[in-house]
């Protein structure tokens, strides 16, 4: 039982009487006392009876009357949480950092963010491309709070509004991310949300702007100015025919027919990613031209093989910086490659390696696609003619 004085037990009295509930705001406590004459109880806001962020808890229990025993009376049964809690504490808006090069759809993002508008985003493309980087670094520069939720397949409405936790042993109400961003007005990222089931669906009157209606705790949550949804996704939600993202699902269509915009993001262009990659060098105290052109080079030789359907994987610009940071480590630039793309099977690993030799030892990517397509040209050559012989072949079956 704590000790309260005189003036700390009217306080607690009082207050719990009027509120019908032990835990107040800041600008709870600082409304009542003074609307009530009482004395400034600046020992209540302290980390003793803090609970959450600006929310403590009035110490009841020590302060016991007729009617405080009545609100207390632990004998009915409980339906609802002792309380409601946050659950993120301190600063939440991203930090800026100095190696970022924005590109692409980035001004556009960064628009709707300073708008303050209710104006859900949609962000796909290929891995490792900056979509994620892209909404962090826009909401650092605009000094916006931002709420990040990595989707999965077991994503459900208790992991996005929130529910019932044991705190302090103590049944309390855990606000979820969803809650928290419409509430403090801040931005909401889904990242990887084609990865989601059709769980997710309970965020449908979220994304129409409206609010939601909190059953589990009988509330209606109205999104604060600035509030806004942006969703990131290796697929346009339509699934992966070619098998590339595994886990993807086809979202409903009514779900992505509530983001009015879908912004494609690209690879950035091989003069914004040779500026990356020598601000990550530059970062740790080299400098080396050569191998970030070589790099972005061999990069956009693979990618271009990709899209015309010559190897099954691509070099994304993460993968690049990967590398880049490898060789500020182990300074060998072959070695650099070796490990970041043991990843890949042993033939794909070993021709992404042979053609970065090509690169270095001074081949243009222009030469080394058409070497690629005569090499090719020759091969569907040889193949007619292995096939005109078989059929011309007295002994074939």
């Amino acid at each position: 039982m704590i000790d309260l004085n005189t003036d700390q037990k009217a306080f607690v009295e009082k207050a719990y009487s009027f509120f019908k509930k032990d835990v107040l705001t800041r600008a709870e406590i600082n409304s009542f006392y003074k609307k009530n004459n009482l004395k400034n109880p600046s020992w209540l806001k302290t980390d003793k009876y803090k609970v959450d962020r600006g929310q403590y808890k009035i110490p009841v229990n020590s302060t016991p009357n007729v009617e405080t025993e009545k609100l207390l009376d632990t004998t009915a049964p409980k339906t609802e949480a002792a309380y409601i809690v946050s659950s993120l504490t301190g600063n939440i808006v991203p930090s800026k950092d100095p190696l970022f090069v924005n590109f692409g759809n980035y001004p556009d993002v960064k628009n709707i963010i300073k708008s303050g508008q209710f104006y859900p985003m949609f962000i796909t493309g290929l891995s490792g491309n900056g979509k994620t980087m892209s909404v962090t670094q826009a909401c650092a520069e605009l000094k916006r709070e931002l709420i990040r939720v990595n989707v999965t397949i077991e994503t459900d409405e208790d992991d996005l509004l929130g529910g019932y936790r044991l705190k302090d042993g103590q049944t309390v109400w855990q606000n979820g991310p969803v809650i928290e961003a419409m509430e403090r007005g801040a931005i909401l990222l889904l990242d990887e949300v084609d990865l989601a089931s059709n769980k997710i669906m309970c965020l449908q009157p979220i994304l129409e702007g409206s609010g939601v209606f909190v059953k589990k705790i009988n509330k209606f949550v109205k999104p604060k100015s600035g509030f806004n949804v942006i969703a990131t996704a290796n697929t346009k939600g339509q699934g992966s025919e070619d098998g590339k993202f595994i886990g993807t699902n086809i979202l409903n269509e009514a779900f992505l027919e509530r983001f009015p915009v879908t912004f494609e993001q690209t690879y950035p262009t091989s003069k914004v990613e040779k500026k990356i990659l020598s601000n990550v060098l530059n970062s740790v105290g080299k400098k080396d031209d050569k191998f970030v052109d070589n790099l972005t080079t061999w990069a956009d030789v693979i990618r271009k093989t990709y899209f015309d359907g010559g190897v099954d994987e691509i070099i994304s610009t993460r993968r690049l910086v990967h590398i880049t940071q490898a060789y500020s480590i182990f300074n060998d630039k072959l070695k650099s490659i070796q490990v970041c793309t043991n990843r890949f099977d042993d033939d794909t690993k070993n021709s992404f390696v042979e053609l970065y030799t090509k690169v270095d030892s001074g081949a243009s990517a222009e030469q080394i696609l058409e070497d690629q397509r005569q090499s090719e040209v020759k091969a569907a050559v040889n193949d007619n003619d292995s096939e005109s012989q078989d059929e011309e072949s007295p002994y074939s079956a």
